[in-house]
């Protein structure tokens, strides 16, 4: 265990040189692929769970929003074996960084917002203004909505941070009290430890979860201006 809450947190170095790129592309190794016309088990889920995930968010799209299919299943499969990677001890979890996550929803969110400035100018526009709205208002409407607009990508970020963040925080927590009660009272260092083993499941359906959320929220935003 570190003695620093945050170390794990921190950016790692190799040869004082940041190794966050490395990180970023290594999970793209773990994705198991072949070239054969009869897969193994292990590719047959994989393509099972990614038709599965693809037909879920894809059904209520048109023909342009499908056009980002390629884009939102790669999104998801990067974060969740991400998030998964993270939960290894000693590791490194980018997700964790706000500005990572940020350089991954703001081009998302703005790609979306120009495809509907795009191929539905007036009803992006209208967004901006709900019908029926009192005239002395509409000013204020006009900025709250333009506000609510521009915080998507932000809000987006933040959320997955937060929980990814907050995940880790309490299981260094946990299993620093687990070390600690290991001298000096066994049994309640053991009911600590299957707290510590239920949290740990807990985390892996939270990275699970907050893939999805992420690319769902996405995709959502996409259905919005197509």
């Amino acid at each position: 265990m570190n003695e620093n809450l945050f170390t794990s947190f921190t950016t790692p170095m190799i040869l004082n040189q940041p190794a966050t790129i490395p990180i970023i592309l290594f999970p793209m190794l773990l994705i198991p692929t072949s070239k054969h016309l009869i897969n193994n088990r292990l590719v047959t889920i994989q393509h099972n769970l990614i038709q599965l995930t693809l037909k879920q968010m894809m059904i209520t799209h048109n023909t342009k929003g499908q056009t980002w299919s390629l884009m939102l299943m790669s999104l998801i499969t990067f974060i969740t074996v991400t998030n998964l990677l993270g939960l290894l001890p000693h590791s490194f979890t980018p997700t964790t960084q706000l500005s990572m996550n940020l350089a991954m929803a703001i081009p998302l969110w703005a790609g979306t917002v120009i495809t509907g400035l795009r191929f539905k100018t007036k009803n992006s526009l209208a967004h901006l203004l709900p019908q029926g709205t009192p005239t002395p208002l509409i000013p204020m409407l006009v900025v709250i909505e333009t506000t609510s607009l521009l915080i998507q990508p932000v809000a987006l970020a933040v959320r997955l941070t937060a929980n990814i963040t907050a995940g880790h925080l309490l299981m260094h927590l946990v299993g620093s009290a687990v070390l600690a009660l290991l001298t000096t009272s066994p049994f309640i260092a053991l009911l600590t430890s299957m707290l510590l083993m239920l949290l740990t499941i807990l985390e892996i359906a939270v990275a699970l979860i907050q893939a999805y959320v992420f690319t769902l929220l996405v995709s959502l935003y996409l259905h919005n201006n197509t």
